[in-house]
C-alpha cells in the first residue's frame, strides 16, 4: 500500500480481499472515499490456482513455516481427482490458526506467534468448482472457484487429509475476485461493479446531497433495500426500511479513476 500511495500521490488507500503473504494475484485497491464501496462490490465468486506440496508439513499450512518433509509414494491421478471432487459443494471446516480471524479482539496469528493456544470456530464456504490442473509428484496443481471468505490453505489441508498424508501449499495465486481481474492497474469505474440496484430520486437534489431527511414518495423504487442514487455531482447509498430512509454513505464523488486491480 505504501507503493500505491507514492505512485498515485494519495494519502488514503484501501484494499479488499486480503492475500496471504506468500500469495500473488488480483487485489482490488481503492483510494479516497471509494474505499467505502468495498462492501458493495460484486466480488464473488473468487478463483485461485494453488500448488499442494505432498509430504511437507507446516503449522501455517503454507510454505512460510515448513518444519518437516516426508517421502510420499506417488498417487494415481484418479485418486487425486477424487480427493478434490469430494470437497465440492458446501464445506464446513476450521480456518487456519495462522489467520486474521479475531479471538477476543486479537488476531489469531498474533496469538499463535506468542505461543498462546488458539481455538477457532468452524466456518462454512461453498466450493463451486475444483479441478486438477496438473500432477507432477510431489506437487498437485489445482484450481478452485469458491465463495468469499474461503481459506485455500485450509482447502489444501483437507485435500491432504483425504489422501492420508501431510501436505502444505507451496504457491497460491488469485485469478480473479468476481468480475475483477488483474489488468495492469487499469482504472475502473466502481459504480459499474456494485452488487446493489440503482434508484431514482425525483426530489430536490440539494436535499440528498446535504443529507436531509428524505421522503419515500420521491423515490421510483419504494421496496425495502439498499440502493445507489445519483445526483448531478455525487452518488449516495441509501437504505429504505419500514422506519423510513437512512443514509449508508453520502456525497461520494463521481468516478475519477480511483479504483483499480493490482
Amino acid at each position: 500500500m505504501r507503493h500505491i500511495k507514492r505512485k498515485y500521490h494519495t494519502k488514503k488507500v484501501g484494499f479488499s480481499g486480503t492475500l496471504d503473504p506468500f500469495a500473488t494475484g488480483c487485489l482490488i485497491v481503492a483510494t479516497g472515499q471509494y474505499t467505502k464501496l468495498f462492501q458493495y462490490l460484486d466480488k464473488t465468486p473468487k478463483s485461485y490456482q494453488a500448488t499442494l506440496w505432498l509430504g511437507a508439513n507446516s503449522p501455517t499450512l503454507d510454505i512460510e513455516k515448513v518444519d518437516s518433509l516426508r517421502e510420499v509414494t506417488p498417487f494415481d491421478t484418479e485418486r487425486i481427482k477424487e480427493a478434490l471432487q469430494s470437497l465440492q459443494g458446501k464445506l464446513t471446516y476450521y480456518p487456519p490458526k495462522y489467520s486474521a480471524k479475531k479471538i477476543n479482539g486479537k488476531r489469531a496469528y498474533d496469538l499463535m506467534r506468542k505461543g498462546e493456544e488458539v481455538q477457532l470456530k468452524t466456518i462454512t464456504s461453498t466450493i463451486h468448482k475444483i479441478t486438477l490442473l496438473h500432477y507432477t509428484h510431489p506437487f498437485v496443481h489445482f484450481e478452485a472457484t469458491v465463495s468469499e471468505g474461503t481459506y485455500i490453505r485450509s482447502l489444501g489441508a483437507l485435500i491432504a487429509d483425504r489422501l492420508g498424508i501431510h501436505a502444505t501449499l507451496s504457491s497460491l495465486h488469485r485469478v480473479h475476485e468476481g468480475q475483477f481481474y488483474y489488468n495492469n492497474e487499469k482504472a475502473l469505474n466502481p459504480f459499474k461493479h456494485l452488487a446493489i440496484p440503482r434508484n431514482i430520486y425525483t426530489g430536490d437534489e440539494a436535499w440528498l446531497e446535504l443529507g436531509k431527511k428524505l421522503s419515500i414518495e420521491y423515490f421510483k423504487e419504494k421496496d425495502k433495500g439498499v440502493y445507489l442514487v445519483e445526483t448531478t455531482n455525487f452518488f449516495s447509498i441509501v437504505e429504505i426500511t419500514q422506519e423510513g430512509i437512512g443514509y449508508k454513505f453520502n456525497r461520494i464523488p463521481k468516478f475519477k479513476g480511483d479504483l483499480c486491480t493490482v
